[in-house]
């Protein structure tokens, strides 16, 4: 005879049945625990209080739902705001712990919705938080109501009216409201691949990086033939004064070589032409640049000297 086996409770299941089973405090003793508790610092004192009115957290945690939260991380966000009221709770003003709690309750509960409703951070201020609440609730309205999502116009300008504030904050609000963010993972199209496929990315694809790995080679080795095809000298100063972080000064070089300033700019220029005629001898793509760079240039004649030639030769 097969027996069926009744689905095990979870954790969080457990735990409303556990403070189901926890006896509620009278006005009398409630107060009298209090005292204790505010007077010596009794543990024991505030871990009856505090347990005595989970159900009621319980209780404010479900009207919270429609955010889409687990309920059971609004009632742990909610027995935090229980048990900083219990730090501030006065049994000598005449009100019961859960009354005064219930704000507390409400405020962490809404900062947890709010931390969870977006990584970019809403509700800043005091009035950004009661508008994205207001707003909450009144679309949870309008569909109660069987509306069509969103707000027409007409519930926009009321609750702009009942909030004080202008229509484009209620707009703007409304549309970070409806932005979730949505998961990279998360599958798309027919589920065979994620949303992060479909994002462009800005980085090098396969061939590109095999591509410049090849030509950064092919570079390499014809620097090193046309380095090779220089003296001992022309190769110091191509490294002394192009392949530095750093380069060496024309003086400073100068000095290294035992020569002025101006016969290492001297040397320097035949280096480079040098080299130039060996990397263009292995670029054929870069040779006109190359014999351009080589070609002297022809300095302007000083329009003096040309009258005074023109001038002889007249004569």
């Amino acid at each position: 005879m097969n027996r069926r086996t009744s689905p095990q409770p979870g954790a969080f299941e457990v735990y409303l049945a556990q403070i189901r089973r926890v006896p509620l405090l009278s006005r009398e003793e409630e107060a009298e625990i209090a005292r204790a508790y505010r007077a010596q610092g009794d543990t024991r004192a505030a871990h009856r209080l505090v347990t005595a009115n989970l159900r009621f957290v319980v209780q404010v945690a479900r009207g919270y739902r429609s955010y889409g939260l687990r309920l059971a991380d609004l009632v742990q966000e909610g027995n935090m705001g229980l048990m900083r009221a219990l730090e501030g709770f006065d049994p000598d003003r005449g009100i019961r712990l859960i009354s005064y709690a219930v704000w507390w309750i409400k405020a962490y509960i809404h900062n947890y919705i709010l931390r969870s409703w977006s990584m970019v951070k809403l509700g800043t201020t005091q009035a950004q938080r009661r508008l994205f609440f207001a707003l909450a609730r009144a679309q949870r309205e309008a569909a109660r109501h069987g509306d069509a999502p969103g707000l027409d116009e007409g519930a926009l300008a009321s609750v702009a009216q009942r909030m004080g504030v202008a229509p484009a904050q209620i707009e703007q609000m409304g549309r970070r409201l409806a932005a979730r963010d949505v998961s990279l993972d998360a599958p798309a199209g027919d589920g065979s691949g994620t949303r992060l496929d479909l994002v462009e990315s800005d980085a090098p694809g396969p061939e590109d990086l095999v591509s410049d790995a090849e030509e950064a080679a092919l570079v390499a080795r014809q620097v090193g033939t046309a380095l090779a095809a220089l003296d001992e000298r022309e190769r110091a100063i191509v490294e002394m004064r192009l392949m530095r972080d750093a380069p060496m000064t024309l003086q400073a070089l100068g000095d290294s070589l035992g020569c002025t300033r101006e016969r290492a700019r001297q040397l320097e220029f035949r280096a480079k032409a040098k080299l130039r005629r060996a990397l263009a001898s292995s670029l054929p793509g870069r040779r006109c640049g190359a014999a351009r760079a080589e070609r002297p240039v022809r300095r302007a004649r000083p329009r003096r000297a040309v009258a005074e030639r023109t001038s002889d030769a007249s004569r």
